[in-house]
């Protein structure tokens, strides 16, 4: 009876596989795996996604998020591209170092 409830507030009865949504976009460039995957805000997508690498056999990942908005979730995909392989082209594997300070 009470399952309408539950599809209404999207409860499906079975788990996520994954807590991560899929990406919009994914591509190889220089050897990384650049995963577009803007964030819905208001109504708006920010510009969100992870740049990963296989370092001596361990998978790094760095996240990428901006400040950009955008209307168009596709837009706010390609953009990230674009922007992670500028990051990829200046930093390499420096993307995957900790912050200065931690």
């Amino acid at each position: 009876m009470l399952g309408w409830l539950s599809r209404l507030f999207g409860a499906t009865g079975s788990p996520r596989a994954t807590s991560q949504p899929a990406p919009l976009l994914s591509l190889e460039y220089q050897g990384y795996q650049i995963h577009a995957e803007p964030q819905a805000e208001g109504g708006q997508f920010r510009l969100a996604g992870r740049i990963c690498r296989r370092i001596d056999g361990e998978e790094k990942q760095h996240l990428f998020i901006r400040a950009d908005l955008f209307t168009d979730p596709q837009q706010a995909a390609q953009l990230m591209v674009d922007k992670a392989k500028i990051a990829i082209d200046q930093q390499g594997d420096d993307l995957f170092l900790p912050p200065p300070g931690m």
